[in-house]
């Protein structure tokens, strides 16, 4: 009896654990068409979410921007024009140089104009640390007999430079969630399309960056067009070569007997050359005298 017992409990287990692996089976055989699907998914989901992310950074970065402003030191692009008159053109010119170096500048760009023999005019375009502006200007004007012009202005960037770094902030996001969708993505097709949109954002990102830098060093180095003005009367040096008179003179003579003997001969060819046509024109002159003198001889007789 109690034989039979354990051997209708050893049937009854195997039912029990013969039911349980098929419905874990069926569980997974479940699970696998579940995830099929959200495989084939993949691709809409990082376009959903690339633009879901996007939205949330540009979202994010407006409400930052006026904390941002806020915050930020303006940055100002300053620009200075001086027009000076001078006693001495080079010692000014390479004085300001030299000064420009001291207050941790540099040249951009230099010309030197000559009119005639009396003025003297150039121009010196630099770039001096914003910090030392002012004090550069001032050190400056002291080269001058005269000031002739002075023009300072400031182009205020701050708000430009917060949205640049705030476009920045949302590129740099999307870049990282593009990123993720790059680890996770299964498929070749995914793959590429991810990085597609992955090598667009970090174009976009180096843009911005080299207009972030180009915005810091327009505020932190000011632009200075300085020109020079000199009125100086250049006495000319006596001249210490041979004059060659001489040789000089032998030339002049040369020519004037050239210019002599080439009129003569001129005259010689016009003369024979059309003497028909000007014993024609004397012997009609002599003729026309006769008459006219004959004339006037039979109006003296007639009045006698």
């Amino acid at each position: 009896m109690k034989l039979k017992q354990i051997f209708y409990l050893f049937i009854l287990l195997i039912f029990i654990f013969s039911g349980c692996s098929s419905n874990s089976g069926e569980k997974k055989s479940e699970y696998g068409k579940m995830a099929s699907p959200n495989s084939d998914a993949i691709s809409s989901q990082n376009i959903a979410m690339q633009e879901k992310v996007e939205e949330t950074a540009v979202t994010a970065g407006e409400e930052t921007n006026n904390k941002a402003m806020a915050a930020t030191e303006r940055m100002v692009i300053y620009y200075a024009e001086l027009n000076l008159r001078v006693k001495d053109f080079n010692k000014a010119q390479k004085s300001i140089e030299e000064k420009a170096k001291k207050y941790g500048g540099y040249i951009v760009d230099s010309n030197v104009f000559r009119e005639g023999k009396r003025q003297i005019e150039g121009t010196l375009m630099l770039r001096i640390p914003e910090v030392k502006f002012d004090e550069f200007l001032r050190d400056v004007q002291g080269e001058a007999v005269e000031v002739l012009l002075r023009h300072v202005s400031g182009q205020d960037v701050t708000e430009e430079y917060v949205d640049l770094e705030s476009r920045l902030r949302s590129k740099k996001a999307v870049e990282e969630r593009l990123l993720e969708f790059m680890k996770n993505a299964q498929k070749t097709e995914d793959l590429l399309k991810i990085s597609t949109d992955l090598s667009k954002v970090q174009e976009e990102i180096e843009q911005l960056k080299g207009r972030i830098k180009y915005y810091q060093n327009q505020t932190a180095f000011s632009t200075v067009t300085i020109s020079l003005y000199e009125d100086k009367i250049v006495i000319p040096e006596i001249k210490k070569e041979d004059l060659n008179t001489w040789e000089r003179t032998k030339k002049q003579f040369a020519e004037s007997l050239n210019l002599l003997l080439t009129a003569i001969s001129g005259m010689t060819v016009f003369i024979f050359g059309n003497l028909p046509i000007l014993l024609l024109i004397v012997l009609a002159g002599i003729g026309g005298y006769l008459i006219v003198k004959k004339y006037k001889k039979k109006g003296n007789h007639r009045q006698e």
